[in-house]
């Protein structure tokens, strides 16, 4: 018979499983429905940007800042305070008058998850040791991995038969679910040691991921020579070089920097970048693609959306199997190249390809990043001792959502680029070019089309489909480079050698 400890772990383990699960929903949700966005509250392309950006954004910013407020003012009340903002800001969505007030709202939603999950996180690496702590964020990176598969047919379905706004409630119902498991179970636990929040780092990391968002989303409309993004990514860079001096003198930082003298520690920070370029941009470039651009209808694009993120369900659990015989730096870079394949491969897909032309594609690059998802949650932890793994978890899901946030903002400002250098070919209005390229980017074609009146539908579509195949085949090549540098940072332990090891440190 269990205990009553064993209980209030493992409904612990479900409400923060139930909280990793909601996140990918409020990331690919809004990408589904963003055409109906754009119908109901309009947007220039740059707003209609911010719709995934400004949760991207808020969320990878302040994690390690929400993980240092847990450990000092208790980890419970920052997880159900976190819950209670997603499932609030979820509800502000629907009740947006304007773009603008939307995008604020998913700023909020991001800081919600932020809170939750950081501190979720550390309330699970301090009541699980070992080969469990393994298996309990295996657990976690498994319930997101479920999100991003079922995220997109789910909201297809959900727009289809109630509309959009349901999309925007899904995180917030989760959340609720989450907070009412969590809130009469969960004890309340704190680092005594814990010094608060390291506000000078916390604001120069968020002033630095801020302006060089800002100013790679900016540089299509207002072009990279414009004084503005210049300056604001100059101000990134000044802020960045501050964090980094920052957190090299003050007593507790917020990011142990001497934590990257270590090889294995960097490569698992490079594994968490690998996915945003190669499989996280097309959660959200593919359905403004077959929505936006092909016309279909998003329960149609939710089925094409599952045959690329199914296969995180199922090939996870064969990576873990694998860790046991080989390294995980081999079974990454494998993964990788699988993944770089499926992207030269879909680039030749030309706009209007069947589901069955498209399948193939698809799942190999899912598969394909498949099996570095397996590993990467519980590496995130196995490199480092156990008193360190909840800044080591924090440090990990930074460079894994802030790295996302940054890959959808220059693979975005990447496409309009091609995509107005196809146009320029037929048109000589630069102008027009410009602004038709961010149209198609947001997959508002009826407006390209009457910026650009000498130019039919076909050809538009023609200049789309080019300019979105060589962005994959750039994607194609940064994942081979990665799989490359993953290898040799990784390889050498067993993901089972490198939990004893973990196991070890933490018993010394």
């Amino acid at each position: 018979m269990s205990s009553p400890d064993s209980n209030n772990k493992a409904w612990l383990l479900a409400a923060v499983c139930l909280a990793a699960l909601g996140m990918p929903l409020s990331f690919t949700g809004p990408a589904v429905v963003l055409p109906a966005i754009r119908d109901t509250l309009g947007g220039t392309p740059v707003q209609l940007n911010w719709v995934t950006n400004a949760f991207m954004l808020s969320f990878g910013a302040t994690l390690m800042a929400a993980g240092a407020l847990a450990d000092a003012y208790g980890r419970k009340r920052v997880f159900l305070l976190g819950l209670a903002v997603v499932a609030l800001s979820s509800a502000l969505l629907t009740l947006a008058p304007g773009i603008v007030a939307f995008d604020l709202a998913r700023a909020v939603q991001g800081l919600g998850s932020a809170a939750a999950f950081a501190a979720g996180t550390a309330a699970l690496a301090q009541l699980f040791d070992g080969p469990a702590r393994l298996r309990a964020f295996s657990l976690i990176g498994t319930s997101f991995g479920v999100g991003l598969s079922c995220g997109s047919i789910l909201s297809g379905w959900l727009a289809d038969t109630i509309g959009w706004h349901a999309v925007m409630l899904s995180p917030g119902a989760v959340s609720l679910v989450a907070l009412c498991l969590a809130a009469p179970r969960m004890r309340e636990s704190r680092n005594p040691q814990a010094m608060g929040l390291d506000v000078p780092g916390t604001l120069s990391f968020t002033t630095a991921l801020s302006l060089l968002t800002l100013g790679v989303l900016q540089a299509p409309d207002s072009g990279w020579r414009s004084p503005w993004v210049l300056a604001a990514l100059a101000g990134a860079l000044a802020m960045g070089a501050a964090f980094i001096a920052i957190e090299r003198r003050v007593a507790h930082p917020m990011l142990d920097l001497s934590l990257f003298r270590f090889p294995r520690f960097v490569g698992v920070q490079l594994l968490a970048a690998a996915p945003a370029y190669g499989f996280v941009v097309l959660l959200v470039l593919l359905p403004i693609r077959f929505i936006g651009l092909e016309g279909r209808n998003a329960l149609e694009a939710g089925g094409f959306m599952f045959a690329l993120s199914g296969p995180i369900l199922v090939v996870p659990t064969l990576a873990a199997w694998l860790a046991h015989r080989f390294s995980a730096g081999v079974i990454s870079a494998v993964g990788l190249l699988v993944c770089a394949v499926g992207l030269v491969w879909l680039s030749r897909c030309a706009p209007g390809t069947s589901l069955h032309g498209l399948v193939g594609p698809l799942l190999l690059i899912g598969a394909g990043i498949g099996l570095p998802w397996g590993l990467m949650d519980g590496l995130a932890v196995s490199v480092v001792p156990r008193e360190r793994a909840g800044m080591a978890s924090g440090i990990f899901n930074t460079v894994r959502v802030a790295g996302e946030g940054i890959a959808l903002a220059l693979v975005g400002a990447g496409l309009t680029a091609l995509v107005a250098l196809q146009l320029g070919v037929s048109s000589s209005s630069s102008v027009a070019v410009s602004q038709a390229a961010q149209r198609v980017a947001t997959g508002d074609l009826a407006q390209a089309l009457a910026l650009l009146p000498g130019i039919d539908r076909a050809a538009l579509l023609h200049a789309y489909g080019v300019a979105f195949g060589t962005l994959l085949c750039v994607l194609a090549g940064v994942t081979v480079l990665t799989a490359v540098v993953v290898f040799v940072f990784l390889r050498g332990e067993t993901h089972a050698d490198a939990g004893a090891a973990a196991l070890e440190s933490s018993a010394c």
